[in-house]
Parts: C-alpha cells; sequence; structure tokens
C-alpha cells in the first residue's frame, strides 16, 4: 500500500475545514473554500498533493453521495402541490439560461456547426447555467418567516424540478460528445433509463416500506439504500451511457418516498460525506484544475464576469416570466425569480463531469467559481431587498 495517500487525505482535510471556517466567517459559500484548499495543496500553488487513481476513486464516491443526498431531500408532494406552475417556471428557468450560455460562449469563442465540438462545448456552457442552489434561498426564506408561503414553495419545487432537468441535459450533452453516437441514440437510452428507474422505482419503494416497518431507525436501512444508490450508479453509466451521478440522483428520489428512513438515511450519508468523501472530491476539483498566469488572460476574465451576470440575469428573467405569465404579482414574480439566482454544488458537479467528458474547458471553470462567489453574494441581499 502506497502510504503517502493517507498522508494526502489528512492534507486535504485539514487544509479543506480551516479554509471552509473562513469563507463561512467572510459569508462566502463553504464549498469554494474547498475548490481553494485543492488549489492551495495542489500542481498549481505548493505541489504537496497530486492526481492519483486513488484520489480520483474517493472524488468519485463523494459526488455520489453528494447527488443522493440531493435526491433524498427532495419532496415529491411539494412538487405535486404546486403542479404546473412550478414545472413552467423551472423550464423557462432551463431554457433562457441554456439560451444565454450557448450565445455568450459563441459571441466569446465564435459559432460553431452543429455537432462540431465547438458547438457541444457552446451549449454545455449553457447547461452549466441552468442548475439552481436553493441552499442559501432557503436560510433566508426561514430568516424571514416565508419558507412555507406559496413563494417559498414555488421556489423549492422549481429548483428540484430543474435541477432534474440540467442532470438530464448533461446525460444527452455528454453522449453527443461521441460521433459514433446518433442523438436519437442517447435520446433513447436516456429515456429508457428513467422509465427502468421509475418501474424499478415501485419495486424498491416497496421494499423499503417493508424494511422500514421491520427495521425502524437501524442502520441496515441506510446501508441498502446506499447498495442501491451505487447499483443506479452502476447502471446509469455502463448500461444506459448516462452519467452516474444520474443513477445516484435517482436512487435518492425514490427512496424519499419513504418517510421517515429517507430522513435517518439522508443522516447517516451526510456523516460519511462530509466527514471524508464530499471534502476531497470539491478539493480534487483544484487539483485537477491547471491554473497558470498564462491561462489567465484578460479575455477569461472578462468572459467569468459575463458568464456570472448572464447567468444570473437569464434565470431571473426567465423564472419572472413564468410566474407573471401564471398570474403572480410583480412584486412575488420578482422574489421567485430572485429566489432562483443563486448557483452551488450542482453547477460545479455538472462542471466537472463536462470537463471529464471532454466538452468544457477546464480553463474556462474559473467562470464557474466567479458565478458561485458572485450569485451567493447577491441572491441574499436581492431577496431580502424583495421582502421590505
Amino acid at each position: 500500500m502506497d502510504y503517502s495517500l493517507i498522508f494526502d487525505l489528512a492534507l486535504i482535510l485539514i487544509v479543506c475545514k480551516t479554509l471552509s471556517i473562513i469563507m463561512k466567517k467572510i459569508a462566502i459559500p463553504q464549498v469554494v473554500g474547498l475548490i481553494i484548499a485543492g488549489l492551495l495543496i495542489g500542481p498549481n500553488v505548493l505541489g504537496v498533493v497530486e492526481k492519483t487513481p486513488e484520489l480520483t476513486f474517493f472524488a468519485e464516491i463523494g459526488v455520489l453521495l453528494l447527488m443522493f443526498s440531493a435526491g433524498l431531500e427532495t419532496d415529491l408532494k411539494d412538487i405535486k402541490s404546486t403542479g404546473l406552475v412550478s414545472l413552467f417556471v423551472a423550464a423557462l428557468g432551463v431554457i433562457a439560461p441554456l439560451g444565454g450560455g450557448y450565445l455568450l460562449y459563441s459571441l466569446f469563442y465564435g459559432f460553431g456547426t452543429v455537432g462540431s465540438p465547438q458547438f457541444l462545448t457552446a451549449i454545455f456552457t449553457g447547461v452549466i447555467m441552468t442548475a439552481t442552489s436553493v441552499g442559501i434561498t432557503v436560510e433566508v426564506l426561514k430568516e424571514m418567516g416565508k419558507i412555507k408561503s406559496k413563494v417559498g414553495t414555488i421556489i423549492l419545487s422549481a429548483a428540484i424540478i430543474d435541477d432534474v432537468i440540467g442532470i438530464v441535459l448533461l446525460a444527452f450533452v455528454s453522449g453527443l460528445k461521441d460521433a459514433s453516437i446518433n442523438p436519437i441514440t442517447v435520446a433513447g437510452k436516456t429515456f429508457a433509463f428513467f422509465v427502468c428507474a421509475i418501474v424499478a422505482g415501485f419495486v424498491i419503494h416497496k421494499i423499503f416500506i417493508w424494511l422500514e416497518k421491520h427495521w425502524d431507525h437501524h442502520v441496515r436501512v441506510p446501508i441498502f439504500a446506499l447498495s442501491v444508490c451505487l447499483l443506479f450508479s452502476w447502471a446509469a453509466e455502463e448500461i444506459f451511457g448516462i452519467a452516474d451521478i444520474t443513477g445516484a440522483f435517482m436512487a435518492g428520489v425514490i427512496i424519499s418516498t419513504v418517510k421517515p428512513a429517507s430522513e435517518y438515511t439522508d443522516t447517516k450519508i451526510n456523516i460519511n460525506s462530509y466527514m471524508i468523501f464530499t471534502p476531497v472530491f470539491f478539493a480534487s476539483i483544484g487539483i485537477k484544475i491547471t491554473i497558470g498566469l498564462e491561462n489567465l488572460t484578460s479575455k477569461i476574465i472578462i468572459f467569468s464576469v459575463f458568464f456570472a451576470l448572464v447567468a444570473m440575469l437569464c434565470k431571473m428573467v426567465g423564472c419572472f416570466a413564468a410566474a407573471k405569465l401564471s398570474k403572480f404579482n410583480t412584486k412575488d414574480s420578482l422574489r421567485i425569480g430572485a429566489g432562483m439566482m443563486a448557483r452551488g454544488e450542482v453547477a460545479l458537479i455538472v462542471a466537472t463531469k463536462g470537463m471529464e467528458a471532454g466538452v468544457f474547458d477546464p480553463v474556462l471553470f474559473t467562470a464557474v467559481i466567479v458565478l458561485i462567489v458572485i450569485s451567493s453574494i447577491t441572491t441574499p441581499v436581492v431577496l431580502k431587498t424583495l421582502y421590505k
């Protein structure tokens, strides 16, 4: 055994936790601190930790647990209660950033022919913009006592839906990277996965009801749940050729229908994820990114600023328009749009998967980090102002 791995893990955890505390103190998302930790200890700065197959494996487990937990926290009843309005808000909240991202990249780097690598990168730039992170929005709404309001429910439900749409788009665009694959084939495999997942979900739902009845709050339940997560991830990647995180998320959504088993499972999963796997995942992003002074050109910096602005404005405009068309008043429509602006972990996950699939340039990852920082700081301010 190469014991340098143990040293690398210890160093990653220490630096990640230290920087995440600092980020929290200055009101910046802690996840940014985790990525900066990877940049500091990786080849870019100190060169103490390098990318290895072992770290890559830990990081992959981390992202699967992260998406599994996101699925477990999904409440399908909330989505049903808001019905078509949430779906409409989510749809326009995806279409507007998707188009905005495509145009922004194409204006900076040129319009590519349909199916070309340049075209796919432009589309994927838009896909990254579609993901919403409502963690910060939730905290603001809780603070103001608006979390259970109609506006709060719409924001939460729409965010869940557009994350699902974003993951589907990730699977689809990643599949198109292989020139030998027909787009219809990719769409067919994606559709087949979700059909099979739903069918299997009914069986798994019954099994977990039985487990909940016989082993309430027993550690066996989270173990079986984690097994389902890993099996779904494997099937998504190996059988259907779509992103493994899609399988992990769907597994979480299925088990989320069985309460309190899903809540207990989420607690146990989060312990393992928070302790080691998630920090390694986000730190590995920083370790893998190559940021040299020659890469940080004025064009990249300008692109990053516009990337953040376009992503936030397109999300707000799209969601505002959907809410307005759904008969919400102007102020509530603005609140819904503002609540959907924040970006976080899902955007990072999608961008990372895009780099691995070769449809997103690692140099442009700076833009994603800028988007997360700016949107995370701006969203609470705008939302509180709109509620005054």
